[in-house]
């Protein structure tokens, strides 16, 4: 089936989100008197959610007592600086072009909840461009689930095969696996170091947004 569309996760699909996470994390370090830690130590957990950074950058188990109020202040100052450093990634820009030149449709089905996702897609112009942006507020199950994917798709109107899905974490490939999408991961999200996206069963991997060109041609010429 011809493609019809291109829907990406958002935090190291289509955005590089995480210097937001890591100045945050940097700045709650230094104001407790704590020494900076390496930022790959934070970008390396950013699948894992605020739980997982906050955990790793203070090296503090998530049942510590003072865990808790260190994970909402981390949230809490995502809400009002989530959008502060984060962008598309490299070769995106020329991508999203790409897509809107060929009548395509594209959007984003993200775990991020929308109180995040929706700010940052319009700080950085996007909203106004995507025609979806799934989180797991509009759903009652997140990805892996397909539901958000098939969500998607029944907004859009668009039978899943006609749908490329863009992502990061094996869940991303899951949730579009068993949606009935085609699947792409990429190699240059936030992948912890134990991973392997060869390891996820994607139709295709790609290690720079601009290969998923070669992607999207064989998906246009294709019946």
């Amino acid at each position: 089936m011809r493609l019809r569309a291109v829907l990406f996760d958002m935090d190291g699909t289509l955005l590089d989100t995480a210097p937001d996470f890591i100045a945050i994390c940097q700045a709650m370090l230094a104001e407790r008197g704590f020494p900076r830690v390496d930022d790959k130590l934070i970008r390396d957990e950013i699948s894992g959610g605020a739980r997982a950074m906050v955990s790793a950058a203070f090296a503090m188990s998530p049942e510590a007592p003072e865990f808790e109020a260190l994970r909402l202040e981390f949230l809490a100052r995502y809400q009002t600086d989530c959008a502060v450093h984060s962008k598309l990634f490299d070769g995106m820009t020329e991508l999203l072009a790409d897509i809107e030149k060929a009548k395509l449709i594209w959007g984003v089905v993200t775990n991020k909840p929308v109180r995040f996702a929706q700010p940052i897609m319009e700080q950085l112009g996007l909203s106004e461009r995507s025609a979806v942006l799934i989180c797991p507020d509009h759903v009652t199950r997140s990805k892996p689930d397909p539901e958000p994917l098939l969500l998607a798709c029944k907004i859009l109107d668009l039978d899943p095969a006609s749908v490329l899905f863009v992502g990061d974490d094996l869940r991303d490939i899951e949730s579009g696996r068993d949606a009935g999408t085609k699947t792409a991961a990429v190699r240059y999200g936030y992948i912890h170091p134990n991973d392997n996206p060869d390891h996820w069963g994607a139709d295709v991997v790609v290690n720079h947004p601009l290969e998923l060109r070669r992607v999207l041609d064989d998906a246009l010429c294709s019946c």
